[in-house]
């Protein structure tokens, strides 16, 4: 048993090293860094130092108890710091400068309190996992509901994962790495009995598999820009207003008017219509309904095409196409599989 105990240690060291090497590259070393990097880095950070702090807690029992304060710290810190990247990451726009100080200046007071008040050796009954735990019980509040909150970030994320249509990208990939191993160390934490050993080494294995993905695109040449997402328009999104204004009259357009039966519409065309500029069209069709322009009138078009259809037996499906917009048959054909999972023809024979 001695011989695990001091293996599973030996990777916790290991895993501390790695975490800290990873925050410094994170944070100073990386070419495109960025908001989302500088929490990523601190997030792999508050880890290794929490680490650290029952590493050497183990093998050095004298360890100071300033030492101590600053692990149980860092440990308060995982679950801000775990929240901060995922909403930067997928909303950077919606986070402004100064508000991660919100998550984290708390924490540094408490613990600061905790610190003078309460001193690890004296009162280290109170972070025991059985009652009186009021300080063991705060962080596992705590930390579960950050936990929580960046699931709930990156519920749309994991989607992509079970979606048919779209395609994960290199910033959703990281983002579902992120949150999973997190996930799984605060798992460990609260759920095991030596929490020391198994996270120790969960945070080894966290660590050096990020490492290694690091390693595998640095050989394919690639840069780690996805870990900051471009956002498009970022800097002069749409208001919530104007979007609405926008759709009601799209869907005057479209719905009542049908102009997607234009053959030759374009973008410029409708934003005309709208009485706004073309590229702000665009923008509120990839924020607000993430389509393309011609995704969207194909999508109208499409719909118009299932009814005429269903209602028409006069028309042949080539000419039904003409009459929805499209300007040939290969195009209605592929649009239309695209949407409705089968062919003109097929989705005709259906409704006989």
């Amino acid at each position: 048993m001695e011989f695990s105990k001091n293996l599973l240690f030996f990777f916790s060291a290991l895993g501390a090293f790695n975490g800290l090497f990873l925050s410094l590259y994170f944070g100073f070393l990386i070419k495109n860094r960025s908001r989302a990097t500088h929490f990523l880095a601190a997030l792999l950070f508050v880890i290794s130092v929490r680490v650290t702090k029952s590493v050497f807690l183990t093998f050095y029992p004298g360890t100071s108890s300033v030492f101590v304060s600053v692990g149980l710290t860092a440990c308060f810190l995982i679950g801000p710091f775990l929240y901060l990247y995922t909403r930067i990451a997928i909303n950077p726009h919606k986070v402004h400068k100064w508000n991660w100080l919100f998550h984290v200046i708390p924490v540094l007071i408490f613990m600061t309190i905790i610190s003078i008040q309460y001193p690890y050796r004296e009162y280290r009954h109170l972070w025991w996992r059985s009652p009186p735990r009021i300080f063991g019980m705060l962080l596992f509040i705590q930390w579960t509901l950050y936990t929580i909150a960046a699931i709930h970030q990156a519920r749309n994320t994991f989607k992509i994962l079970w979606s048919s249509t779209k395609k994960i990208t290199t910033l959703d990939f990281w983002i579902i790495n992120i949150v999973t191993g997190s996930f799984i160390i605060w798992l460990a934490y609260n759920t095991t009995t030596y929490t020391s050993y198994i996270v120790g080494a969960l945070s080894f294995s966290f660590t050096f598999y990020i490492t290694l993905v690091i390693w595998i695109i640095k050989r394919r040449k690639s840069t780690l820009t996805f870990l900051t997402p471009t956002v498009k328009y970022a800097n002069r999104k749409i208001d919530q207003e104007k979007a609405s204004s926008i759709a009601d009259k799209l869907n005057t357009l479209f719905k009542e008017e049908e102009i997607h039966r234009n053959p030759n519409l374009k973008l410029s065309d409708v934003a005309d219509q709208l009485h706004i500029k073309p590229h702000e069209l665009s923008q509120y069709l990839n924020d607000n309904l993430e389509l393309s322009f011609s995704n969207y009138i194909n999508m109208h078009r499409v719909k118009t095409a299932t009814k005429l259809i269903q209602t028409n037996t006069l028309l042949t499906l080539e000419a039904i196409g003409n009459e929805c917009g499209f300007k040939s048959n290969s195009t209605f054909y592929t649009a239309f599989k695209k949407q409705e999972g089968m062919t003109p023809s097929q989705f005709k024979k259906s409704w006989k």
